[in-house]
């Protein structure tokens, strides 16, 4: 196992996160001598359990940077979704509650670079978080992400945006290349051959983690392991 590893789950600590009304349970892992730390924004019907984004979170962690993995519903809200299906598209809503748990790690951990890994319709409501911190966010990064979804804040956004994409996820690519014209910060399109919307094929989630860590890495100046392309 890497050091880099092992530092990172020897400093995993279970959070609590106001947001309103209601508490986010998350995990944060700063692997010693980080500079910054990615917050996730899980799709539609994920949490921070989800295989994908942990996988993700630990390759991010390898390369010097924290993570923090937190439910953008609560429980009882993930249980009315199930029904209803309408609060995973409620980008206002998960937009609003990245921004509380930014605020939340920047009261405690101000010296961190904050940067945003949003997938599915998590990555519309990271752009909208994005667009409205404004400088707090230092890179944003779109795994099969929903950035249409953004809307009007697509022009706002000022930070760093990678959009990846899965080379067989016909609809989710068109629109990412329409997002990808509104935006007017430094922004890179990748397409990852032979992918469908999940990256579930071999190779491709590990694609996506290496391409994730490389764009976090330099746009976060955290850590000191060299760069491969």
């Amino acid at each position: 196992m890497a050091q880099a590893t092992k530092t990172a789950i020897a400093q995993a600590k279970d959070v609590h996160i106001r947001s309103g009304a209601v508490q986010l349970r998350g995990d944060l892992n700063i692997p010693s001598g980080a500079q910054g730390v990615v917050l996730f924004a899980h799709g539609s019907g994920s949490s921070r359990h989800s295989p994908r984004n942990q996988f993700v979170a630990r390759t991010i962690r390898e390369a010097g940077v924290g993570t923090l993995l937190f439910d953008l519903l609560t429980s009882e809200e993930e249980a009315i979704d199930i029904r209803t299906r309408h609060l995973r598209f409620d980008i206002g809503l998960l937009a609003q509650r990245l921004v509380d748990a930014t605020h939340w790690l920047k009261g405690d951990l101000s010296y961190l670079s904050v940067g945003y890994f949003g997938s599915s319709t998590g990555g519309g409501a990271a752009l909208v978080a994005a667009a409205e911190l404004g400088e707090t966010v230092g890179a944003v990064v779109s795994r099969g992400g929903r950035p249409d979804l953004a809307g009007d804040a697509l022009p706002k956004v000022k930070c760093p945006t990678l959009l990846i994409v899965g080379g067989l996820d016909y609809q989710v690519i068109e629109m990412n290349r329409e997002a990808f014209a509104r935006l007017h910060c430094e922004k890179e399109l990748r397409i990852v051959p032979g992918a469908t919307h999940l990256f579930e094929e071999p190779g491709t989630l590990e694609e996506v983690a290496r391409l994730a860590a490389i764009w976090f890495q330099d746009h976060l100046h955290s850590g000191s392991a060299s760069r491969k392309e």
